[in-house]
């Protein structure tokens, strides 16, 4: 897989040194690029230039890449460079980090983000994953508004706790993907009963959420409103 990477700060390098260790061919773009940068990811193709012009994006051969990540710390630069990828390219996948949770609203299929990643969004998700139970936590959205990755860390007061996972009634657009017990992960058969504290990790949609959560933790007490 190509990928090209817009922004080379410890973001952008981070993501090139993962990629490029699972084999995959990298060309970071970054306008700051020098020879102290380039040496801290050297295995990777670099391009010194703006990733917004267009001309620097033909250079960096888009139109023949699998994947544009736009990994700047300017959402406005990574809107430009996901809208032009989609648009003026046809690149198949885009995605852009959104340093704003305030901007997040922004980062659609209509500015050409097929999936936006929030760091302060994903950490928040990932504290509350670490602290509640019977709580739905929100760990990702895919293709913004459509589908989304949930956790709920089952209580031991769930009715459904021993349940079969064959026999448990989801909602609609709603998938059990995982459950990790014990820190082991474990891909569900529909023959497998659920634990109390188990984590289960859903693909649905935002509909749904609220249905799921009342469905796996019934309680009196009012949900809190999800944006």
């Amino acid at each position: 897989m190509r990928v090209v990477i817009a922004g080379a700060g410890s973001v952008g390098r981070s993501i090139a040194r993962d990629l490029l260790y699972n084999n995959h061919q990298v060309l970071l773009i970054d306008k700051a690029a020098n020879e102290v940068t380039i040496r801290r990811v050297p295995e990777a193709s670099w391009l010194a230039a703006d990733a917004c012009e267009i001309d620097a994006l033909n250079e960096a051969g888009l139109a023949d890449c699998d994947v544009v990540v736009a990994a700047t710390g300017d959402d406005k630069v990574n809107l430009v460079v996901s809208l032009l990828a989609k648009t003026e390219f046809g690149v198949p996948r885009t995605v852009a980090r959104v340093n704003n949770p305030k901007n997040e609203w922004m980062f659609d299929e209509a500015w050409g983000v097929d999936v936006a990643v929030s760091t302060p969004r994903y950490m928040t998700a990932l504290v509350e994953e670490a602290v509640t139970v019977g709580d739905l936590v929100r760990i990702f959205e895919f293709r913004k508004g459509h589908a989304s990755m949930v956790e709920m860390t089952l209580p031991s007061d769930s009715p459904h706790v021993g349940e079969r996972v064959g026999d448990l009634e989801l909602p609609p657009d709603t998938v059990l993907v995982g459950i990790i017990r014990d820190q082991m992960p474990i891909a569900p058969s529909p023959d497998d009963s659920l634990e109390a504290h188990d984590e289960l990790l859903f693909l649905t949609t935002p509909e749904s959420e609220d249905e799921l959560e009342n469905t796996l933790s019934p309680s009196a007490r009012v949900k809190r409103p999800r944006e």
